[in-house]
């Protein structure tokens, strides 16, 4: 997918492989499911700790899917229904959750001992007060918005910037996390899917 950028003779083997990924796609989501039935099965079956989880877990995929196949996924529906009053709650619960720990990671990552951590204090200082009504407003009162907007400032020059490579790199990285564990599983060197713990 990258390389037809850079080589006019092949750039419409993206297209070719887009296709492919769809079809593989479905194939990966049937292996999923496979997955996710003998891992969840083999523990409902020894009875262990925990179960009941793995039922709940198989219960509520099928009612979904049933759901979403037999009764589409428009507005009004019950899928429509599970999305938005099952499954959005939830979410934001477990972000929430999540904030939590992110903040305790980031109290002890944020002393200022090195100047590393100086400047990503100070870039996270500036990014959150941002983000938020009461910075704007704070901003704005200071009469700072007439030098530079906050918004300017942090999603032109640190979102865009900064933010985006950071997220490229990740991204880059866990893509090939996922070729590699793909390889392993295919040559048959993983074999955690089988149902172990």
């Amino acid at each position: 997918m990258m390389v037809q950028y850079y080589m006019p003779r092949i750039e419409n083997w993206g297209d070719i492989f887009l296709k492919w990924f769809g079809i593989i796609a479905v194939f990966a989501y049937i292996l999923g499911v496979g997955s996710l039935l003998m891992v969840n099965g083999n523990k409902i079956q020894r009875g262990a700790s925990g179960w009941g989880y793995n039922l709940i877990l198989i219960v509520t995929f099928f009612l979904t899917l049933g759901f979403g196949v037999f009764g589409g996924i428009d507005k009004g529906t019950v899928f429509d229904w599970i999305f938005q009053y099952v499954y959005n709650p939830l979410s934001a619960t477990m972000f929430s959750l999540l904030s939590f720990f992110i903040a305790s990671a980031a109290f002890r990552a944020f002393k200022a001992k090195t100047v590393e951590a100086t400047l990503l204090l100070g870039t996270a200082f500036i990014v959150m007060l941002g983000r938020v009504p009461i910075g704007e407003l704070m901003w704005n009162a200071v009469h700072l918005d007439r030098i530079i907007p906050v918004t300017d400032l942090i999603d032109t020059w640190i979102m865009d910037g900064f933010n985006a490579a950071g997220q490229r790199a990740i991204l880059l990285g866990a893509s090939i996390g996922l070729i590699s564990v793909s390889l392993k599983i295919l040559l048959g060197i993983e074999r955690s899917y089988l149902g172990g713990d």
